[in-house]
């Protein structure tokens, strides 16, 4: 298929390396000409702007916004549904809330544009690993743009198949999920970042406790060295709290057990207060998702090793610089 691609930052130009691994044509737009050469240099067909990149690909054309969050994406679409047609396509895969792409499903939709969310997993490691998927927006639709979802998405891989899944969705094996209409894969890629929240908040108090565990305060019998690069690396191995969170902590520790390269002052990029959002809404207990959200409010404040170890995973995983 031909899709243009808009936004060739760290995911961006990842995911349309990995479309033309698989034979898809790109053609690719940023404000950063630099982005757009060396795209080219990789086979993508480059734009000068964001009408150049609609006048080059075919009808009906297939746009995929990679864009910060907010006033970008939002001028974007809003540009790219003045130019476009009957029967185009918008894609946003960028983090955005899912109440704005129910908005912005309905207004293109009034021009007989399709507006399709896609909540993307994968960082930096995408290209090589894959991408979950998370996908909302007409079926049809959905079904049109498989090819671009199925390449995009890591496979079946090493996983063996979960039993009593028999009849169900394949494509969820695949890697990727038709959540359902507008807004519904963002609000999964949501509820998603913020378990995420949670989980790196687990790890980085346990290794702060492993850390802390020379600590004077215990008495001299009581104190262990502890070395947490190598207890990372075990428990990858076969133990219960397993996951890639934790392979990007054990890939971090034995690059610097001490993490002298992070303060601990750890952002959050928006999904984690969405999140909590969505659960006064929804009337829902999470109190391990909120906790998790309001220690990276006080990490700004005061930092330790749990959160250096938080600014090590973010950076792993996303390529996230501390902010200064």
């Amino acid at each position: 298929m031909d899709i243009g691609i808009i936004g060739l930052g760290r995911m961006g130009g990842n995911i349309a390396r990995r479309l033309m691994r698989a034979g898809h044509r790109c053609v690719g737009y940023d404000r950063n000409s630099q982005s757009v050469a060396d795209l080219s240099k990789d086979g993508a067909t480059g734009a000068r702007d964001l009408p150049d990149l609609i006048a080059k690909l075919p009808r009906p054309r297939v746009l995929w916004l990679m864009l910060p969050v907010g006033p970008i994406t939002e001028s974007a679409i809003n540009e790219a549904a003045d130019r476009l047609e009957a029967g185009d396509i918008i894609i946003d895969g960028g983090n955005t809330f899912y109440k704005d792409d129910i908005r912005r499903a309905k207004s293109v939709g009034s021009r007989s544009i399709h507006y399709i969310d896609a909540g993307t997993s994968g960082g930096v490691w995408g290209l090589e690993r894959g991408y979950c998927l998370m996908i909302g927006g007409e079926a049809e639709i959905v079904r049109y743009l498989d090819p671009i979802f199925a390449a995009l998405a890591p496979g079946k891989g090493s996983i063996s198949p979960t039993p009593g899944r028999e009849g169900r969705d394949p494509r969820v094996e695949q890697g990727y999920i038709h959540c359902g209409p507008a807004g519904s894969g963002h609000f999964v890629k949501m509820i998603h970042n913020g378990i995420e929240y949670g989980l790196m908040q687990a790890y980085a108090e346990g290794f702060e406790l492993l850390k802390s565990k020379v600590s004077p305060e215990l008495p001299p019998d009581e104190r262990f060295t502890l070395d947490v690069a190598d207890i990372a690396e075990v428990w990858r191995r076969g133990s219960v709290i397993s996951s890639w969170l934790l392979d990007l902590c054990a890939i971090a520790l034995a690059h610097d057990p001490a993490l002298t390269q992070f303060t601990g002052s750890v952002a959050d990029s928006g999904e984690g207060r969405w999140t909590i959002g969505a659960a006064l809404e929804e009337a829902v207990s999470a109190e391990v998702l909120a906790a998790a959200l309001f220690a990276r409010f006080r990490s700004r404040k005061e930092h330790t090793f749990g959160e250096k170890l938080l600014s090590a995973m973010r950076y792993e995983f996303g390529g996230h610089i501390e902010q200064k």
